[in-house]
């Protein structure tokens, strides 16, 4: 028989991931391409980064485009 999941610990996860400052610095990068794009909070669309933060993108004009949710989640599935 399965072992039943764990509790998580969110504030263990926030610490450790969340509140690093490489991690801290991508997310403004992220609200700020969101800003330029003219996106508000809760909009169905989203800003694609066609080469990652994470990879050494930028947020310049020619690496962002506005796409629908679902496209932008599927982009690395296949």
């Amino acid at each position: 028989m399965p072992t039943p999941p764990s509790k998580r610990n969110y504030k263990r996860e926030y610490a450790r991931n969340h509140a690093s400052p490489t991690q801290r610095k991508q997310r403004n990068m992220r609200n700020k391409a969101r800003k330029k794009a003219g996106l508000k909070v809760g909009d169905k669309r989203e800003v694609d980064h066609k080469r990652p933060l994470s990879k050494g993108g930028s947020n310049g004009r020619k690496n962002t485009r506005v796409v629908s949710r679902r496209t932008n989640r599927r982009k690395g599935a296949k």
